[in-house]
């Protein structure tokens, strides 16, 4: 059953009813935003989404916002304090991951201008293509974690079905 067959037939929770009609595929562009939604892709690897929408306030809280410059410098105290952080996921590799993706998203910055820029410079591209590309680029990055990353944010289709009411939503923004 699809996402969006699950909420209308009312066989979700309400935060995954939320995060329906209010951010699954729509277009990000700025760079904390798509960022956090990395991360938070990365964490639900073996988890449900639901366990990582109960903690999603908790994430960027412990993650100051997002902040690309902030996560980037995170050294061992840091670290220790995310990895004894009830309210997120404490997983030495997850953790590992955000802070290594911040640092790796600098660079894209310093290159492309921000995280949807680098997103638009290499759109189109195919499942299979974007997968590599983030391979190559960043660390903790599966086909689920990618494909999950792009389609939540709009650069792969398949977020909504042409009968959800917020399909036509998210068309009119054009992501």
């Amino acid at each position: 059953m699809s996402y969006c067959a699950a909420v209308r037939l009312g066989k979700t929770d309400p935060w995954n009813e939320e995060y329906h009609r209010t951010e699954y595929g729509f277009p990000l562009r700025d760079d904390a935003a798509l960022f956090g939604r990395l991360v938070l892709e990365i964490n639900q690897a073996g988890l449900s989404w639901l366990t990582i929408l109960k903690k999603k306030e908790a994430f960027f809280l412990a993650y100051h916002g997002f902040a690309l410059d902030r996560v980037a410098a995170y050294g061992d105290e840091d670290r220790a304090r995310l990895l004894s952080d009830a309210g997120i996921i404490r997983n030495r590799l997850k953790v590992e991951a955000a802070i290594t993706n911040a640092q790796r998203l600098l660079v894209i910055r310093e290159s492309h201008g921000g995280f949807a820029n680098w997103l638009d410079a290499h759109h189109p591209r195919t499942k299979l293509e974007w997968m590599k590309l983030f391979k190559k680029t960043f660390v903790f990055t599966g086909g689920e974690i990618v494909n999950e990353f792009l389609v939540s944010t709009g650069y792969l289709p398949g977020a909504h079905e042409e009968d959800c009411d917020v399909y036509a939503e998210i068309r009119r923004l054009q992501p």
